[in-house]
């Protein structure tokens, strides 16, 4: 087979894949613009559908809401993932052979084993129904695979850039955000994109710890789906709402995302 004729029947499945993955995206859109209640498309596009949904599921006060546990969650994770990959993978913690694999534990815990105790701890400390236990619990769910994300990241980069800079007399802090940090961007983006779309999307530790006027996206987008279950087209219009941060980044980060999972790929 000729080399014209490979790079053709590449294209031709690499387009059909994409059809089959973005048929079913593109019929939710449709559902979501449907005037018809029952979601079948229509030459007759109602946009008035995300205004119908944004007003009955308030979606303002939740996606606020949604958003600070997010951002606080991403932020806080991205500092103790960087500080936690660069003890492990650079400047070498003391008994790193015992403590990694204890903090890689914390990737295979269930949420789901601990909610009850967790719950019980959490409402002796007065941290149900507030944001900052949702946040510290996220952030704790979050930091083991961080750290070994950003591990795994600190170890490809050439171990000279760190001892020249050391024999110039860069302190540790220095060397960090200096100098790893700038060559890490495609992974931190990706930790980021990651760590962001988790948060956003959570639903199970949001529906059992917040309430009332603390509801998240998520959750208002199930009791609003409760209410209108058979109005296809404004659940449809609901979710795409919900989904919408996300998928923006992702279209923002989209070429860094795929750097960084690349690089994430390189073996220590």
């Amino acid at each position: 087979m000729s080399v014209r004729a490979e790079k053709t029947w590449t294209y031709v499945i690499l387009t059909v894949m994409a059809l089959i993955v973005l048929w079913p995206v593109g019929t939710f859109i449709a559902a979501a613009l449907s005037p018809d209640r029952a979601g079948r498309p229509s030459a007759d596009l109602q946009w008035g559908n995300f205004v119908t949904a944004w007003t009955d599921a308030e979606f303002a006060r939740s996606m606020t809401v949604s958003l600070i546990i997010t951002l606080a969650v991403v932020v806080l994770g991205v500092i103790l993932a960087l500080l936690g990959g660069y003890a492990f993978g650079v400047l070498g913690v003391v008994a790193d052979r015992v403590l990694f694999p204890l903090i890689l534990l914390g990737m295979m815990i269930s949420l789901e084993a601990i909610i009850v105790p967790l719950y019980y701890q959490f409402r002796t400390l007065g941290l149900t129904d507030n944001l900052l236990g949702v946040i510290l619990i996220h952030v704790g769910m979050g930091v083991p695979f961080g750290i070994f994300w950003m591990r795994a990241a600190f170890r490809a980069l050439p171990r000279g850039i760190f001892e020249s800079a050391e024999m110039d007399g860069a302190s540790p802090m220095r060397m960090l955000w200096s100098i790893a940090v700038p060559n890490l961007m495609p992974a931190i983006y990706t930790f980021i994109l990651l760590s962001f779309m988790w948060t956003w999307n959570d639903y199970f530790l949001s529906l059992v710890f917040l309430h009332g006027d603390n509801q998240t996206a998520t959750v208002a987008l199930g009791v609003f789906q409760g209410k209108y279950v058979t109005q296809i087209n404004l659940m449809a219009a609901g979710g795409l709402i919900v989904a919408a941060p996300v998928l923006i980044l992702y279209v923002i980060f989209q070429r860094k995302f795929i750097s960084g999972m690349l690089a994430g790929a390189i073996k220590e």
